[in-house]
């Protein structure tokens, strides 16, 4: 994985970019993570495995589509 781009429906404000961000860059792999709320979608930078950034994000309280 270079970039992975996923839908989160429900973030809305800065505790969700701050719980998702502390999750997803803990990943082992991961460089990088922008979360856009107003699209409502976490961009991730690196060569993480996909299925640890999805964990990640559940992790955080959130579910990614």
């Amino acid at each position: 994985m270079n970039e992975l781009v996923l839908s989160v429906p429900g973030i809305s404000c800065g505790h969700c970019v701050n719980a998702i961000t502390a999750e997803v860059g803990a990943v082992p792999g991961v460089t990088a993570v922008q979360v856009d709320l107003a699209c409502q979608t976490v961009r991730v930078t690196g060569e993480a495995d996909e299925a640890a950034v999805r964990r990640a994000v559940r992790e955080a309280g959130y579910d990614a589509v």
